[in-house]
């Protein structure tokens, strides 16, 4: 049923970065125009018929669904009410569009902070929030969760995934997907399929792996996932598998994905890495993103079909569609419209929001060492807090995709004295990679209200522009790293992505002294002081890894600034496309920044002193987004700058010292023998640093328990002979003998073990049991909480194999449980799982898995180190199987 009406409506040109469609070539920006329409409103509520549908779509039509419309919008058929739906990162919430002046979102903790809960149920109410803020967010598609393997520190979106442990991954990405895709109106994408485990090189990179690790370690979080959450969407990745990219990798895409666990949802590529048309077609390659597409346009597509070239047929195409109207099927029916609404606000910034972000990051947070009983603090004590975290505004998340604008952020700093009341503080030194916070400390001419600059949008330089040339857009811009690959306006061309910025503001220093300003940009840039040419970005640039390694390193410039005198910046920006060393990766990107030149020395000759004036420190360190961060990997596992000359300084003025580290992956510790409480903290979202304060108090008892091996030294991990790239392919020499599997194999210490986590509380393992059967392993254990507080305890079921015919792992996780049980009381904790799931493993010359007849171990207790009790149990019959 259908019923037409004739209106007038007065209508303002939107944000046509929002719609999958460019709405027309107008100079106003939130013009009014008075338009005539007819109004067709359709029963959006009957059944999406993807078979009718189908039928009577052109041969161009279906091209066009295979192919992304635009950054975030796939394309839709509008005569056939075919709607476009909207994707948006990510891995920690749900960015909307876009990165550049987008919508502010709720930040969750990064991905080895939510694995490191151990909480399957906790995972699953993060997923339903997440699905929450797509709505929030007009978005249908989330692209994350990340399940990527932590083959060593060093990955720079390591911190996005969840664990070095292929069943903790799969289970946590389970957990939160199921939590995704509860409501049926939004689908969940995992990512990166597979092997995208750095990002060294990325797009050419050729991962080779054994069949063997291949199964047991990088695609069993995917198949658990896929076996336990039926995911909607998977992500290939950029790189290659054994020769072949994953996006047009037949045995990943067809003989894995479709045909052994038989999954059939959609495919998309990661943005700008599918490398083909044919091949990426025929091999399983669903989607191509981001668009405008390289790939499938129509006249590409059209004269491959018409000459035969590359053998490509209708009916190669018609599998993708069908998968795309099969999606779109399930998001119509989850939502009861073809009208999807792509409308984004901040609604969801509520205390229900707060108090669910606040609480996953309070449960990820680990106690790694408590040896003097320092922790919990008390608010009678005398404390101070130290350390360049301690402020930090980018230590709440990592860099790259999962970069977003939070609704709000609360530092260590500011969380401590939320709970505590006011401290003093010192910075102690600078950990900064490369300078920023110049926009933020500025003021502007064109809205005095607010701190930022000026950004005036041109499509010409300043060279090139007439006297008549005006701006197509006016704004103020209050952060100095600004990713725009994904910024698109109805005035730049879509292709090319060519404009201009300039920058303009006022900067009115502090103190008397020499300032350092720096500048990297993905385009070009040249920075002025009143009027004087101060970094010249522009004429000669060199590569560095900024902006996804797209863009320059840092130019710096050091110049003298008189304290109260008011400075006049500039900053004159051109697009990507004006790049002399980047390459095609969205509009562009520009960090800017600016440090008072100190004497790092005497900063940490201030800090000691301030430690040994109080009763109890708390020293906030670690890393932030720009150290880890899509686009490159860490160069060492070293803390950056003067933090460890930092810590020594202070743990030998004050032993009372809680250390509080913030990564995303391990960082060294050479001072930890001296520590006596080390705290790990992630990054924890909108509400890091009131979750760090629950804990250092107690209002939180810890229970977190470590998702990845902690080595002592960098030279210690598995893969510190294999994680770059050389000549085109990385050797994962390691095998199956990631994480804890290697360090237990060669008996290597560790400065913290796989699972590992302390508690203000302790906790007592007794009378275990173990049964089999056919299918299933069953285990029970009584647990105790034989302290003084409440906590939760993370029984962890490791499985070890006795006498194996192959070299094996000396035990691997197959099951946990998280109990909270109060003082004095106990439980008994079951642990479940499959036992093929349990003890097999992939047998390469049967292309099968292997459940081998024998006798294996059950290994429970508190971590991978710290095993309680043991049981046997034997295999009868050597099984082999496949699938799921």
């Amino acid at each position: 049923m259908c019923q037409t009406i004739l209106l007038s409506y007065d209508l303002r040109i939107p944000d046509t970065r929002y719609f999958p469609k460019n709405l027309g070539n107008y100079s106003g920006w939130g013009e009014i125009l008075s338009l005539p329409f007819t109004l067709t409103v359709i029963n959006s509520t009957a059944n999406f018929d993807v078979d009718k549908l189908f039928q009577e779509l052109t041969t161009e039509e279906k091209v066009s669904l295979i192919a992304a419309a635009n950054f975030y919008h796939s394309n839709g058929v509008e005569r056939l009410d075919i709607p476009s739906f909207r994707f948006s990162d990510g891995p920690n919430g749900v960015r909307g569009t876009l990165m550049f002046f987008g919508v502010p979102a709720a930040c969750f903790p990064n991905g080895t902070s939510l694995a490191s809960t151990f909480n399957k149920d906790l995972l699953k109410e993060c997923g339903e929030l997440m699905s929450v803020e797509a709505e929030h967010k007009g978005v249908q598609v989330i692209m994350g969760p990340t399940t990527n393997i932590q083959r060593g520190p060093l990955g720079g979106r390591g911190f996005e995934s969840y664990s070095e442990d292929p069943y903790l991954a799969g289970m946590a990405t389970a957990s939160i997907v199921s939590g995704i895709q509860k409501s049926g109106k939004v689908a969940s994408t995992l990512k990166h399929y597979v092997c995208n485990d750095f990002d060294h090189e990325r797009f050419s990179s050729d991962s080779r792996v054994t069949e063997r690790a291949l199964r047991e370690i990088y695609l069993e979080p995917f198949r658990l996932a896929v076996k336990y959450s039926q995911p909607k969407v998977i992500m290939t990745s950029y790189n290659k598998v054994n020769g072949v990219h994953c996006s047009e990798n037949p045995h990943l895409l067809q003989e894995v994905l479709r045909d052994e666990w038989k999954w059939d949802g959609m495919t998309m590529s990661d943005f700008f890495g599918t490398y083909s048309s044919v091949p990426a077609i025929k091999n399983g390659l669903d989607i191509e993103c981001p668009g405008p597409t390289k790939f499938r346009r129509w006249e590409i597509i059209k004269h491959l079909l018409q000459s035969k070239e590359g053998n490509l047929s209708e009916e190669d195409i018609d599998v993708h569609v069908r998968r795309v109207l099969n999606l779109i099927k399930y998001l119509v029916e989850g939502r009861g419209t073809t009208k999807f609404d792509f409308t984004q606000d901040e609604k969801n910034n509520t205390p229900e929001t707060s108090r669910k972000l606040r609480k996953a990051a309070g449960e990820g947070i680990v106690l790694m060492k408590n040896d003097t009983g320092l922790l919990p603090l008390s608010k009678k004590d005398s404390i101070v807090v130290i350390g360049p975290n301690a402020a930090a505004f980018n230590a709440y998340s990592g860099g790259g995709s999962a970069t977003m604008d939070p609704y709000y952020l609360v530092t260590p700093l500011q969380g401590i004295k939320n709970k505590f009341g006011d401290v003093d503080y010192a910075v102690g030194c600078y950990t900064y990679k490369a300078l920023s916070g110049l926009f933020e400390g500025m003021t502007n001419d064109l809205d005095s209200s607010k701190p930022g600059v000026r950004a005036t949008f041109y499509l010409k330089g300043k060279e090139d522009r007439l006297a008549d040339d005006k701006p197509y857009d006016v704004k103020v811009i209050d952060k100095s790293v600004i990713f725009l690959a994904d910024y698109e306006h109805p005035a730049v061309d879509l292709r090319t992505k060519l404009f201009y910025i300039d920058f303009e503001g006022f900067y009115v220093p502090e103190f008397t002294g020499d300032y350092k300003f720096g500048c990297q940009v993905f385009g070009t840039a040249l920075i002025y002081i009143d009027g004087k040419l101060l970094i010249d970005d522009q004429t000669k640039q060199t590569r560095g890894t900024f902006c996804f390694s797209s863009g320059t390193v840092e130019v710096t410039a050091v110049t003298h600034l008189e304290a109260g005198r008011k400075y006049k910046v500039t900053v004159e920006y051109g697009s990507g496309i004006t790049s002399k060393v980047g390459t095609d990766f969205g509009a562009g990107g520009l960090q800017v920044g600016i440090s008072r030149i100190i004497d790092p020395a005497e900063e940490i000759k201030h800090a000691a002193a301030l430690a040994k004036s109080h009763d109890k420190v708390v020293l906030c360190i670690g890393l932030s987004n720009e150290w880890e961060s899509e686009g490159y990997d860490r160069d060492d596992m070293k803390l950056p700058r003067e933090t460890n000359q930092l810590v020594e300084a202070v743990l030998e003025a004050n032993p009372n010292t809680v250390i509080v580290n913030q990564s995303g992956m391990p960082v060294e510790m050479p001072w930890l023998k001296d520590a006596h409480s080390v705290v790990q903290a992630w990054y924890g979202g909108n509400e890091s640093g009131n979750a760090i304060a629950d804990v250092l108090f107690g209002d939180v008892v810890p229970s977190g328990k470590l998702a990845i091996t902690w080595p002592i030294k960098n030279e210690d991990n598995p893969a510190f002979l294999n994680f770059h790239t050389e000549k085109g392919r990385v050797l994962y020499g390691e095998d199956v003998f990631v994480g804890y599997r290697y360090y237990q194999k060669l008996q290597r210490d560790v400065a913290f073990p796989f699972g590992h986590g302390l508690s203000y509380t302790e906790f007592k393992y007794e009378n275990l049991k173990v049964a089999t059967d056919k299918d299933t392993l069953n285990a029970s254990v009584k647990v105790s909480n034989v302290g003084q507080v409440a906590g939760k305890e993370v029984v962890q079921l490791y499985i070890s194999p006795v006498a194996p015919s192959i070299i094996r792992p000396v035990a691997e996780l197959k099951a946990f449980e998280k109990v909270e049980l109060k003082a004095g009381k106990s439980a008994v904790v079951s642990l479940s799982t499959d036992l093929k799931h349990a003890c097999s493993y992939f047998d390469e010359f049967a292309h099968k898995w292997c459940l081998e007849a024998g006798k294996y171990k059950v290994l429970v207790g508190s971590s991978s180190a710290d095993i309680r009790l043991t049981g046997e149990f034997t295999v009868d019959t050597t099984v082999f199987w496949t699938g799921l």
